[in-house]
């Protein structure tokens, strides 16, 4: 399946949306317990890191190997130094994307993908069920009771965010999608990460299959980044806003929601955006460390 949407006439963002959707549907159907029809053609959309959760589920993630001895906590350390310096400047540069997308998820060669799936849930358990935010849960809380579909848009690995649905009881997740043959990782991503426009197109592609009307959808983010999103769906929310995103939520009149008890939060947060580049260090880390022994 990969090797054909690669083939398409489509760029990083709308092959990396496209797997996105695909593989959650795929996981939806291998759950066995969910119809893709719904009594009403809305849905909302929750971007994952601080805006569901505080802090990245990757940086969590990744202390989750280092407290498994899987890296050293000098690792851990600056890659948590390289996020506070990016959300001070506030300047993603495209180097760092190119870089996260073909190092992102490398790490995990070799191995099957049900090995990660276990370390994920352990992890997510032991590090950030605690962590997300009480204000986000009611916001969701919300849209169940109202009988919509509740999806994740996330640029973390999509078996960590599928694990970040079910124990939050959520419809589906959109996320990352490494490459796997037979159950293995090839080390590569399909089409990009899930970031700024993948993550439109990711929704717009699931909208196609499930029949989702945009116009009736509401979707969350904390980051400018994620503008794309935010501006296909008709009812866009801003949750923990970094400047940017809280200005043009104010000029078009956008809800915001803040759940963080100080603004100088927002200087120590480690932002969605990289949350990738945050897994390519790692990959890195990693890869030097086999490369060593």
């Amino acid at each position: 399946m990969w090797a054909y949407l690669r083939d398409r006439d489509h760029g990083r963002a709308a092959l990396a949306g496209q797997a996105a959707a695909a593989a959650a549907e795929a996981l939806l159907a291998a759950e066995g317990e969910y119809e893709p029809t719904s009594n009403t053609r809305g849905a909302a959309f929750f971007d994952v890191d601080n805006t569901l959760m505080r802090g990245a589920s990757i940086y969590h993630f990744a202390r989750g190997l280092a407290a498994r001895d899987l890296f050293t906590t000098r690792d851990l350390l600056r890659f948590g130094w390289g996020q506070m310096v990016f959300r001070i400047s506030g300047n993603e540069q495209p180097e760092h994307i190119n870089a996260a997308r073909e190092a992102a998820l490398a790490f995990v060669a070799g191995h099957k993908v049900d090995d990660l799936v276990e370390l994920c849930e352990e992890i997510y358990d032991d590090s950030m069920a605690d962590r997300i935010w009480e204000g986000a849960r009611v916001l969701v809380q919300r849209h169940l009771d109202a009988g919509q579909r509740v999806w994740l848009v996330t640029a973390t690995p999509v078996e960590l965010a599928d694990i970040i649905k079910r124990r939050l009881g959520l419809t589906g997740a959109l996320g990352t999608v490494a490459e796997s043959v037979d159950g293995v990782y090839t080390g590569r991503l399909v089409g990009d990460l899930l970031h700024g426009p993948a993550k439109a197109e990711a929704v717009r592609a699931l909208a196609t299959i499930e029949d989702i009307d945009l116009g009736a959808c509401t979707a969350y983010s904390d980051s400018y980044n994620d503008l794309p999103l935010l501006s296909i769906v008709g009812h866009p929310n801003a949750v923990n806003p970094d400047d940017d995103l809280n200005s043009h939520a104010d000029a078009n009149g956008w809800p915001v929601h803040d759940f963080r008890k100080h603004r100088k939060a927002l200087k120590v947060g480690v932002p969605a955006a990289i949350a990738g580049a945050v897994a390519g260090g790692v990959a890195v880390s990693l890869l030097r460390r086999r490369a060593r022994s």
